[in-house]
């Protein structure tokens, strides 16, 4: 479409003739002088063009471009809609947290066995089981302690050695959105940075009854049923800070010293005041 010359009529200067224009703008020169407008929305407003063709042309372009204008207007507001959504859940979420009572014991270790093993590392999310009697029986258990602040850390042993001998294979903060008292599925999903998985030498060196104990039984060293149980945050924080010490891969070992002060502050443990490690192998 070519308007150079072509013939105009504005409501207010009168004929005029296209000079220039461009994608942005049109210059038209009436009897006195000459113009700029906005194109081609100026067409729509204060100028005709007295030449068929050109104007049949010229309705597509502004047409296409109106529906353009309107693709992003609406696109801008599904935007602001979205933002104004999840602002309302932050808030929300901020709220929760604000009035969450730290626990002391919002941790949990479970006992994988080789069928989850085979997927935890995969899809970064494990399964806290189903009720076994009740009025809820068969439904999936709910990890009502379990908010941002919580760890889930992972261990297996070997059906044929003895309990002592459990090992952690690796660890993960909660998804940061996750709150347990909403979860309807057990499934509770990896935090997207927070997430460690051991080597087979690294999880030789961290058997789990080196920090964790039943203050019932403080020498006894069983698991009895169940595939879960929650412990100390101070137990998950010496779990850390000597993964940090096992890992000599540089970025390995900077992750998870990164985890190890996002857990501390999430759970309000200062370093230089964390004990050794007291677990039920280490009273024996």
């Amino acid at each position: 479409m070519n308007l150079i010359n072509k013939e105009v009529t504005h409501k207010r200067f009168g004929k005029g003739s296209v000079v220039e224009y461009n994608d942005s703008s049109i210059e038209i020169h009436f009897a006195t002088e000459n113009k700029k407008f906005v194109f081609p929305d100026a067409f729509g407003k204060h100028l005709k063009l007295h030449d068929k063709s050109a104007a049949n042309s010229l309705e597509k372009v502004i047409q296409k471009k109106e529906l353009e204008q309107e693709k992003v207007k609406q696109e801008k507001e599904e935007e602001k809609n979205r933002q104004r959504k999840e602002q309302q859940l932050r808030l929300e979420h901020e709220k929760l947290m604000k009035n969450h009572k730290l626990h002391p014991e919002s941790q949990m270790v479970f006992w994988c066995d080789d069928e989850e093993l085979s997927r935890v590392f995969t899809e970064w999310k494990v399964f806290t089981g189903v009720i076994k009697s009740g009025n809820n029986k068969g439904k999936p258990n709910k990890p009502t302690r379990i908010y941002q602040n919580s760890v889930c850390l992972l261990t297996a042993r070997d059906s044929s050695i003895p309990e002592k001998d459990r090992r952690i294979l690796g660890v993960y903060m909660v998804n940061e959105d996750f709150i347990g008292k909403f979860c309807e599925d057990g499934y509770i999903p990896a935090h997207s940075e927070y997430r460690l998985q051991l080597t087979e030498q690294e999880s030789d060196r961290m058997p789990l009854w080196k920090y964790y104990v039943n203050e019932k039984s403080p020498h006894k060293m069983s698991w009895n049923t169940g595939k879960y149980r929650y412990f100390d945050n101070v137990w998950m924080a010496q779990i850390l800070l000597d993964i940090v010490s096992l890992k000599s891969d540089t970025q390995e070992k900077e992750l998870a010293q990164n985890f190890f002060e996002h857990f501390c502050r999430l759970n309000r443990i200062r370093e230089e005041e964390l004990p050794e490690p007291n677990g039920a192998l280490m009273r024996l």
